[in-house]
């Protein structure tokens, strides 16, 4: 008889009492999506849009840092290849998305 007892008093919640404590249990899951979104996706979302406006303004004369840290004055552009002069006659060809930023042209100077 003990055993029956046992089985017949059942889970609390489970029979319908204590039902909102379900979506209860989300709530932390939901509250650190919230802040990754904040802290992580979305200022990386405004970088690359940044970015992309960048890439999309340069114009033939200024002077660019690529990713891989040469410096150099654009003298030609196509959709996706940049022409960088980094010497005297010294012409290189690079991917458009390896620029990394616009500098100033006195960083250019050597002396």
């Amino acid at each position: 008889m003990g055993i029956d007892l046992a089985y017949a008093m059942g889970v609390p919640g489970i029979g319908g009492s204590g039902g909102g404590q379900g979506w209860m249990s989300f709530l932390p899951i939901v509250f650190i999506f919230v802040i990754f979104y904040f802290l992580l996706i979305r200022p990386q979302q405004k970088r690359a849009k940044d970015h992309r406006k960048l890439l999309e303004e340069i114009k033939v004369g200024e002077y660019v840092l690529t990713s891989g840290g040469i410096y150099g004055r654009i003298t030609g552009l196509r959709d996706n290849v940049i022409t960088l002069e980094i010497s005297d006659k010294v012409r290189v060809k690079v991917s458009r998305g390896n620029i990394a930023g616009v500098v100033k042209q006195d960083v250019m100077k050597t002396d």
